[in-house]
């Protein structure tokens, strides 16, 4: 497995462009967000059945999906682990509340479909095709790119 900082270097060949890595840092949490919120739209009946808690924030498939993705964090390095669980934890958060306000499969297809169309359009400026397509694993290493660059910026 790599380390963080290869895959950091690798990802950033593709995100040279400023105007690509500004879309970035708006689209890539959003879309994160959105696949929470997607996942948290799968119903729970497996889940409640299972582990019989009946607790919306702790029985759905974001957390499920979110415990084994960790585990890739994990391996990248403790403190990577924390602050993607903290966004983990956030987007399940966020998304709990969003579905009591709206429904939530349709607003985070609206999200998905939107945040991807800037990543795309970034990309397009950017002139490269997004590092997911060569590597799967960077669909993981993007929201991380995004906090350690913005991490960065503030230093």
């Amino acid at each position: 497995m790599k380390t963080a900082q290869e895959y950091f270097d690798e990802y950033a060949v593709s995100h040279q462009n400023e105007t690509n890595q500004t879309i970035h840092y708006i689209c890539v949490p959003l879309i994160f967000f959105s696949v929470i919120g997607l996942l948290m739209s799968i119903p729970t009946t497996l889940l409640e059945n299972t582990f019989g808690l009946y607790n919306p924030l702790l029985e759905n498939w974001a957390v499920v999906v979110g415990v084994i993705i960790s585990i890739f964090y994990l391996r990248l390095g403790f403190w990577y682990f924390t602050e993607m669980l903290f966004v983990i934890l956030v987007s399940i958060i966020g998304n709990f509340w969003l579905g009591n306000t709206v429904n939530l499969l349709y607003a985070s297809l609206i999200i998905f479909i939107l945040a991807w169309i800037g990543q795309f359009y970034g990309h397009k400026i950017e002139g490269a095709k997004p590092s997911f397509l060569k590597d799967l694993e960077f669909l993981l290493i993007g929201p991380l790119w995004v906090i350690e660059k913005l991490n960065k910026k503030k230093n």
